[in-house]
């Protein structure tokens, strides 16, 4: 939101108080609070009838400062509040004759005590501060008041984040509000706002309010990342760490880790498509025909219309196409899939459980005790209102019965479109639950998969999430259009998510609108299969791939199997997602954040820390990326190519950008048809270009077990080394001349390329050039 009218003017119907001097402060051990009066003081008597900022900082956890403002402190903070993950931890507080300085860890705040300001530092280097005039309480004409933040933006800084956004990558110079809405992938609007924001100079800012927070990033002043709330208070952390990586791991640890999803999601999912005409006969003929066709399918989805129309949602199958529903769904288990049926809070009047949810209070409600109910979307529609612990309870043992049937997860659709006028169970405040109503909704069916299904198991498709949802993987890009344009957008927004602190993202393959060319849905399957999780979904049209020429089976039966027999790779890069909080899919400045051109790109991606990812944007097939310096090797043709430099370049349908980054031993595993076995059994490493006194090290998981190999090179030598499960691997070496081997005392001469299998009993191998 903006207050002001150019450089020298305030908007008019706005009046800014900002602090001018620390003029008083408070240490209590683990927090400094600062006083900040909104006029000079100069005698006694300037101390009356004026304004004053309260301004704490403390630290909830190492390279983590929070910074709490204060205009009336004495005003009732409503629900809901983000859940966070704080420690007892108590910062260093030091005072001199000029400054004020809390340190935790490497991450400092400096306060200017002779005027106004602060700033962040990490070790000597400074991230970011706060000038004078630029912390401030706004009172407004109509008596609403705001407390507003603008933090410093250096040259060369840019900014990104802020949730699932579709506009340009980097935020510099944009508006945002964080505000969930049902505006598809071509709009400013977004499904996914997160009110967390990450600097290529390595710190993140997150904002600690579920209500509306509106951003100018370099927009109403244009070396400021400004952002405000309504109210009385603004409280938001400074979040440091040794660089971008390090900064969301620590966002991970404060709002929550992504969980691990099951090894089977990361196959290819199915969908009955949205508004398209089907029934078993049509469901078992697509899974046929994918069959048929050797493309392996993991997860067949059922959407909106399994359930009978204006009853979205009783959570019953619509009898006239499947009268044997649990039957069915046996039928299609026997073939080795998982299911998922889609789902939304929402209870349209015409269901049979409106009357329930109405009589026991499980809904929303007005000002007048009514329940809340609109025409959009389904007709008189109630929202459930999950702060009501029973309400929740009611609406899992309607999901229950589904997953006693044989349901294995739920797409979680919708959450966006929720009033900021209603009533809730809890007395929360309507305008703070307009987006956390997402972190409820997917937290409640996310629970109940846990407790029914297993924590291994558990996993949802999520549309609607604010900070926190990351908890509850998979969430998906919302409505795409079938273009290039879309497509596009669709990757953006996927960055974006990531760099708001979600491991695992997925999108729509073909888009959602419309009915893609062939051309472009066999270019976006490949961007497809080469996403966390891949979902095949339409609107008005079926999206399997024959249906577009027969080429696209093949396309889509080429990268389902790459996908699988990547699996080893990925499910150790949801591992590190799980654990640290590092996404799989990652924006190219987190794995090179020293080099400049990486910070603007948003139209390729490091899937993991290893595989470089373009997508193919044209119909030609023409494609222009970046590879940064080092040697890149082309996953799928072996082509050694050095970067440091964008390339131009022009791919058929079996191919695009797939490059292995150097010194890397990436493991393939030896299934194709399945994305969930045991990745510790036959596994295939492939030692890339491993330079002199560098290393190499990858851990892949099964379940429980683990296996860690490690190749170090010394001159002409490489050693390779292996813990934990020992099972039945190979290695071949990718970039190395010819080469011969000692195992065991036993010498072998090698070509390049040839495999070097130890026996079971074999941990170490040495290799001599």
């Amino acid at each position: 939101m903006k207050f002001s009218d150019g450089y020298w003017l305030t908007r008019d119907g706005f009046m800014i108080n900002t602090p001018k001097e620390a003029y008083d402060h408070r240490i209590d051990g683990r927090s400094l609070t600062v006083y900040g009066p909104v006029k000079d003081i100069r005698k006694r008597g300037d101390t009356l009838d004026t304004g004053m900022l309260t301004v704490k900082f403390s630290s909830p956890l190492e390279d983590v400062i929070r910074v709490q403002v204060f205009h009336y402190k004495g005003r009732t903070r409503k629900k809901p509040d983000f859940e966070l993950c704080t420690t007892d931890m108590k910062p260093l507080i030091t005072e001199d004759a000029g400054t004020l300085t809390l340190q935790s860890g490497s991450l400092s705040v400096k306060v200017d005590k002779s005027s106004w300001g602060y700033r962040f530092s990490r070790e000597a280097e400074k991230l970011t501060g706060s000038a004078p005039n630029s912390l401030a309480y706004i009172s407004a004409d109509d008596g609403r008041t705001y407390m507003r933040e603008q933090l410093d933006i250096a040259v060369g800084e840019t900014i990104y984040g802020l949730g699932e956004r579709f506009t340009a990558f980097v935020k510099n110079g944009q508006s945002v509000d964080i505000w969930n809405r049902d505006g598809g992938t071509s709009t400013e609007q977004a499904y996914k706002n997160v009110p967390f924001y990450l600097s290529n100079k390595g710190y993140g800012v997150f904002v600690n309010h579920p209500e509306l927070v509106s951003y100018e990033i370099g927009s109403e002043v244009v070396s400021k990342a400004q952002f405000s709330v309504e109210g009385e208070e603004l409280d938001y952390f400074i979040i440091g760490g040794s660089g971008t990586k390090d900064v969301l791991k620590r966002y991970a640890m404060l709002t929550g880790k992504p969980a691990l999803p099951p090894a089977w999601s990361f196959g290819l999912w199915l969908s009955t498509s949205f508004t398209t005409d089907y029934s078993e006969k049509t469901v078992t003929g697509f899974i046929d025909g994918m069959k048929e066709r050797d493309i392996p399918l993991s997860v067949f989805h059922f959407d909106c219309f399994w359930m009978k129309e204006f009853e979205w949602c009783n959570f019953e199958w619509d009898e006239r196409f499947f009268p044997d529903p649990k039957a069915m769904l046996s039928r299609l288990k026997e073939k080795g899939l998982k299911i998922c049926v889609w789902i939304n809070p929402y209870i349209g009047q015409k269901s049979k459980l409106f009357d329930e949810g109405k009589e026991n209070g499980y809904f929303l409600k007005n000002g007048r005790d009514d329940v809340w109910q609109w025409d959009r979307w389904q007709s008189g529609m109630a929202i459930v209102d999950f702060t009501n612990p029973k309400a929740r309870d009611w609406y899992c043992s309607k999901l229950e019965g589904l997953l006693e049937m044989g349901v294995d997860c739920f797409k979680t659709d919708f959450g966006e479109r929720i009033p900021a006028d209603a009533v809730y169970f809890d007395g929360s405040d309507p305008e703070k639950m307009h987006n956390y109503y997402s972190f409820l909704y997917n937290k409640t069916v996310f629970d109940l998969l846990k407790e029914k299904r297993g924590e291994q198991e558990a996993v949802v498709f999520a549309r609607s999430a604010t900070a926190g949802s990351q908890q509850f993987p998979v969430h998906w890009g919302g409505d795409c259009f079938a273009s290039y344009d879309s497509m596009a957008e669709s990757l953006r927004g996927g960055l974006s998510l990531s760099l708001s602190g979600f491991g695992f993202w997925s999108h729509d393959i073909g888009g959602f609108e419309s009915t893609a060319s062939a051309d472009l849905y066999k270019r976006w399957t490949a961007f497809g299969l080469l996403s966390t999780h891949s979902r095949l979904h339409g609107s008005e049209s079926y999206r399997v791939p024959w249906l577009f020429d027969e080429e696209a089976s093949d396309v889509m039966r080429y990268f389902v199997k790459l996908k699988h027999r990547l699996m080893p790779y990925l499910y150790a890069a949801a591992y590190e997602a799980h654990l640290e909080g590092i996404p799989v899919m990652r924006a190219m400045l987190l794995e090179f954040p020293e080099d400049r051109t990486c910070d603007w790109l948003d139209r390729q991606y490091m899937l993991g820390r290893s595989l470089l990812v373009a997508p193919v944007f044209q119909k030609n097939g023409a494609v222009s990326y970046y590879l940064p310096k080092g040697t890149w090797t082309h996953l799928l043709t072996g082509k050694e190519t050095e970067g440091g430099e964008w390339k131009q370049e022009q791919y058929g349908y079996m191919g695009l950008p797939l490059f292995v980054r150097e010194n890397t031993l990436l493991p393939l595993g030896d299934v194709s048809d399945r994305p969930d076995y045991d990745y510790l059994d036959g596994v295939e490493f492939c030692l890339y270009h491993l330079k002199d006194g560098c290393s190499a090290e990858q851990t892949i998981y099964n379940e429980k077990q683990t296996m860690t190999i490690k190749a170090v090179r010394k001159q002409n030598t490489i050693t390779v080394k292996t813990t934990g499960v020992q099972k039945k691997w190979r290695l071949i070496l990718r970039n190395h001349p010819s080469v011969s081997t000692v195992i065991n005392g036993a010498s072998e001469a090698l070509q390049e390329g040839t495999a070097i299998q130890p026996k079971e009993e074999h941990r170490d191998v040495v290799i001599f050039f």
